[in-house]
């Protein structure tokens, strides 16, 4: 099953924040979104989710537009991740985990063992299976991430979609989390402020400004000297690595090297 972006905008009353945006999601890959603040990277992710319907063109998923497949469907084959959610309850990491399974329970469909089981699964996916009777309000930045992420997890989506996951984390979690995310066996799209996570996790790169769609390609592809010139306003060193990656050396104004 395929997820895709054909030919989308979304405004806000007359202002337009992404513009004409094409883009296929291949199964199986790291797929990074980077861009400036305010290049429509969280807005074009939302509609990618299906939180958000698009003011013109087509999200589908698979040949089916997302308008028609329905929310609890959705929901069963797309997990989103926001930046930083929170909650005012006193709930456990168990119960926060179990609100995947929502999609999957009706009248007819109460809560089983078999909920159980895909719950505990996500967390031991995680690293968090010890700590599923902690208060959420105990745990650190980066351990409420990786219990959002077995949130989604728990909706066993074929899709699992972060907006800045690694907002608010220091480098140790960033990277612990970008190196769980990455072997995952599900499709990820993953938009990132981090250029040097990006070309360090990710299969392919969509870079956007200004709302729209700069190019898609590989890490050495996309994350060019001409391209961070032009689309983020700074001056770089690209060094290419043998496996095709690359790793970017930002310049100061006087030309040194940091």
């Amino acid at each position: 099953m395929t997820l895709e972006l054909r030919n989308i905008s979304w405004s806000v009353g007359f202002k337009k924040i992404v513009r004409d945006v094409s883009l296929r999601v291949e199964p199986g890959e790291f797929l990074g979104v980077i861009g400036p603040n305010g290049s429509g990277k969280t807005s074009m992710m939302s509609v990618l989710g299906g939180i958000r319907p698009p003011s013109d063109g087509m999200a589908l998923l698979g040949d089916q537009a997302m308008r028609k497949v329905g929310r609890r469907n959705l929901a069963r084959r797309i997990g989103f991740v926001e930046q930083q959610a929170d909650t005012s309850d006193r709930i456990t990491v168990h119960e926060a985990v179990s609100l995947g399974r929502t999609p999957y329970l009706s009248l007819l469909s109460p809560w089983s063992e078999i909920d159980d089981d895909i719950v505990a699964s996500a967390l031991e996916s995680v690293g968090m299976g010890n700590m599923a009777d902690r208060i959420w309000h105990t745990l650190s930045g980066g351990e409420k991430q990786r219990v959002h992420i077995a949130r989604a997890l728990a909706q066993q989506p074929d899709y699992l979609l972060l907006d800045e996951p690694t907002n608010h984390l220091d480098i140790q979690h960033q990277l612990g989390l970008l190196e769980l995310v990455h072997v995952l066996p599900v499709t990820v799209v993953a938009a990132l402020h981090d250029l040097n996570h990006a070309a360090l996790f990710c299969d392919r790169i969509a870079m956007m400004d200004g709302g729209k769609l700069i190019a898609v390609g590989t890490p050495s592809e996309i994350l060019t000297q001409q391209n961070l010139r032009d689309v983020f306003g700074v001056e770089a060193d690209i060094e290419t690595q043998h496996d095709g990656r690359c790793h970017i050396r930002y310049r100061v104004r006087n030309q040194m090297e940091v």
